[in-house]
């Protein structure tokens, strides 16, 4: 085939054309720390008893019954409140997507400190919104001055928060955070505290939720350890849930990933017992990045550690040459300069990783 038409080409959006794809690194015979992933696979029985309950569904079916029951296991999981709904997605990411579409009124725009995660400005672009993005401060903590300015001046119909922060890894202010969420209230806009990173952090905003009926608090799957089973779900008051919940496509949680995440739920304390390994590995790899000369790691309440290092590309390809596969965020975000994002994983892995890390300075 040869290229696509000019014709065609100019039936596909122009902003489009111009983007680059979200780029995954290619991770085959490398120790993969790039990606956030729970580097612990399922025990074997565990596997067996999945199989046997994977193999038995009814395939030939849509999505019933089971994907409700999925939502109240996940609502009893997260102690959701009195009043309050659940929402699932394909992922987070999905999640996004919907609100950016749900929210799509003439002048519209989506606001977040920056760095921050990528979805938030990518959702607002491919719906057609404005994205607003307010630079943190050199500690990665949020600018409050800058922010209430902003909420002021665009009145965003949505203000992410991520709670922890990807890629800094750390938890806000909180005083800030309420400070920001009272001032989106007050212009009439929602607030999303994205708690992707919950399992590995000291707080939550979920007990707090209940002050507001303009917050939604979303979470995943991904960093719970099931990554590759995409589901992300959303809780906030019922009525606004609802509203939200009307733009999801029929059928987007699949059968298979709706019954891996209630196996998983009914074996929490084992992904519990992973999430507290990988806290326990992350103080250890912390003390051991502010050991290095020249690398100053920032403090994380993430499973992963947001370290500067003198020069990111070469310690990046010099990783990489000793199949150590980490992400270079340096270009993301002058805030970023020469920061390396290193996932927190096995205990093997972690050695593997600060010994290609020493190596690569």
């Amino acid at each position: 085939m040869s290229n696509v038409s000019p014709q065609l080409m100019q039936r596909i959006r122009q902003d489009v054309q111009s983007m680059h794809a979200y780029a995954i690194q290619d991770s085959a015979g490398m120790v993969k720390l790039d990606a956030m992933e729970n580097p612990h696979r399922l025990p074997a029985d565990l596997q067996k008893a999945l199989g046997e309950r994977l193999g038995a569904l009814a395939l030939n079916r849509y999505p019933g019954e089971r994907v409700n029951e999925l939502r109240h296991a996940l609502a009893s999981y997260a102690g959701m409140p009195e009043g309050f709904d659940i929402m699932l997605g394909n992922g987070s990411d999905e999640l996004i997507s919907l609100l950016a579409m749900a929210c799509d009124v003439a002048g519209a725009s989506i606001l977040s400190p920056l760095p921050g995660f990528v979805m938030y400005a990518m959702s607002a672009q491919l719906q057609g919104l404005t994205f607003h993005g307010v630079p943190l401060t050199a500690d990665f903590e949020l600018d409050e001055a800058a922010m209430l300015a902003a909420i002021a001046e665009h009145k965003p119909s949505i203000v992410y928060l991520a709670y922890p922060n990807n890629p800094t890894g750390n938890l806000w202010n909180d005083e800030t955070i309420e400070k920001i969420v009272l001032a989106q209230g007050a212009e009439g806009g929602l607030i999303v505290m994205d708690e992707a990173y919950q399992p590995f952090a000291s707080r939550s905003y979920i007990d707090r939720i209940t002050r507001h009926s303009h917050v939604l608090l979303m979470r995943t799957l991904s960093k719970f350890g099931l990554a590759g089973v995409r589901l992300g779900y959303m809780i906030g008051p019922k009525a606004l849930v609802a509203e939200v919940d009307k733009v999801r496509p029929p059928y987007n949680i699949s059968v298979l990933n709706a019954e891996c995440a209630l196996f998983a739920l009914e074996y929490a304390e084992v992904f519990a017992a992973q999430a507290q390994d990988l806290r326990q590995e992350r103080t250890r790899l912390m003390q051991a990045l502010t050991a290095l000369p020249g690398v100053q790691p920032f403090p994380s309440e993430a499973n992963m550690i947001l370290a500067r290092v003198p020069d990111a590309a070469k310690s990046f390809d010099g990783m990489k040459a000793h199949k150590v596969l980490v992400k270079n965020v340096s270009k993301m975000h002058p805030l970023l300069a020469n920061c390396l994002r290193l996932t927190v994983g096995t205990a093997a892995e972690n050695d593997m990783m600060l010994a290609a890390l020493k190596e690569s300075l």
